[in-house]
C-alpha cells in the first residue's frame, strides 16, 4: 500500500504543478478577454473597466490562482467569460465525450495490435514479419492530422459515414438500437484515426516484448513439452512479457489523450478539442485551464491505472 500512496501522492503534484504552470503562462500571455471590446467604439473605457474588475481581471495573478483553487472546491473550476457560467459545467460534458472515445479507441488499438504483434514476434525474421514491420514503419510516418483528413474527405466522398458531431438531429426518435447505432456511425471515424495511429507503436513493442520471452529458458522447455502453440503465446508467453506493456497502457492513453485534441477538431467530435481552440482563440483564462487540467487528468489516471496493473500483476513488487 505504500507504493500506491507514494503513487497517488506524485499524481497530486503533478495536477498541482500543471495547474500553476498552465494558470502562470496564460495569465502572462499578451493580451485579454476584454482586447475586442477596447476596440469597439460604441464600448466605453469606463465600462471596460468596471468589466475588468468584475471578471477579476485587475488582480495579481497569485490571487486569481488562490481563488481559482477555492472555486475548485465548489466544483465550479472558474467561471467562463464567452458562456456567462462556470466552466466546470461546459467542461465536463465535453471531457465525457473525449473519454469515451479515447477508451473505445485505445481498446480497439490494443485488440488489434496484441494479435498482430505476438504472430510477427513467433514469425521473426520471416517474410511476413518483415512485411508487418515494413507496414508499421511507414504507418508510422503518417502524421495523425493526415489519417483524420483522409478520413474526413472519404466520410464527405462516399456518405457513408457521417462527417461530424457524436449524434444526428433525429436521434431523440430512434429506438434503443437506432441511437447504438447512430452513435457507433459517429464513432467510427475519430476511432479509427486515433488507433492507426497508435497501433504501429504497441505492434513493435509488443512484438520486442514477446521475442524475448520466445528466446527465455523456461519457453523452450514449455515447448519441448508438447504444449499447443497458441497457448503457449497467449498463456505464457504474453503473461510473461506483460511487465513492459503494462506499463506501455498508461503511455498509450497519454498519447491518444494529446493526440484526440486533433483528430476532434478535424472530425467534428464534441471533446475538449474544439471547446479549448474556441477558448484559447477568445482568451477565456478559466476554461483554458480546466481544459488543460482535465487532459492532464485523464494522462496520470492512465498511468495511475497502469501502475495499479503493475502492482496487482507482479509481485515483486507487492514485495518491495
Amino acid at each position: 500500500m505504500t507504493y500506491m500512496s507514494r503513487r497517488f501522492f506524485h499524481l497530486l503534484l503533478l495536477l498541482l504543478g500543471v495547474s500553476l504552470i498552465s494558470f502562470v503562462f496564460i495569465s502572462l500571455a499578451p493580451g485579454n478577454y476584454l482586447d475586442e471590446m477596447r476596440l469597439n467604439p460604441q464600448i466605453s473605457p469606463e465600462t471596460v473597466a468596471a468589466l475588468k474588475s468584475q471578471l477579476g481581471l485587475d488582480r495579481s495573478v497569485p490571487v486569481r490562482y488562490w481563488e481559482w483553487l477555492k472555486s475548485l472546491t465548489r466544483g465550479d473550476m472558474g467561471y467562463s467569460f464567452s458562456y456567462n457560467q462556470s466552466a466546470a459545467s461546459l467542461i465536463w460534458p465535453r471531457a465525457r465525450n473525449t473519454l469515451f472515445l479515447t477508451v473505445i479507441a485505445t481498446m480497439f488499438a490494443w485488440l488489434m495490435a496484441i494479435p498482430i504483434g505476438v504472430w510477427s514476434a513467433e514469425r521473426h525474421g520471416r517474410v511476413d514479419d518483415r512485411l508487418i514491420s515494413t507496414a508499421t514503419g511507414s504507418l508510422l510516418a503518417v502524421p495523425e492530422l493526415l489519417i483524420a483528413l483522409g478520413l474526413l474527405w472519404f466520410a464527405a466522398r462516399t456518405h457513408v459515414l457521417p462527417t461530424g458531431g457524436m449524434v444526428s438531429l433525429d436521434y431523440d426518435t430512434f429506438s434503443f438500437a437506432g441511437k447504438l447505432k447512430d452513435v457507433s456511425s459517429h464513432l467510427l471515424l475519430p476511432v479509427v484515426a486515433l488507433a492507426l495511429g497508435m497501433i504501429p507503436i504497441l505492434v513493435r513493442h509488443i512484438r520486442a516484448a514477446v521475442t524475448e520471452v520466445l528466446r527465455s529458458p523456461f519457453y523452450i522447455a514449455a515447448a519441448g513439452h508438447g504444449i499447443p502453440r497458441r497457448t503457449l503465446l497467449f498463456r505464457y508467453a504474453l503473461r510473461a512479457a506483460a511487465n513492459p506493456l503494462i506499463t506501455l497502457l498508461g503511455f498509450s492513453i497519454g498519447s491518444l489523450l494529446s493526440a484526440s485534441m486533433l483528430v476532434e477538431v478535424v472530425l467534428g467530435w464534441p471533446g475538449l478539442g474544439p471547446l479549448l481552440l474556441e477558448s484559447v482563440l477568445a482568451r477565456d483564462l478559466y476554461v483554458v485551464v480546466g481544459s488543460v487540467m482535465l487532459s492532464a487528468l485523464f494522462l496520470a489516471g492512465g498511468s495511475f491505472t497502469a501502475d495499479l496493473l503493475l502492482y496487482w500483476h507482479d509481485p515483486r513488487i507487492r514485495a518491495q
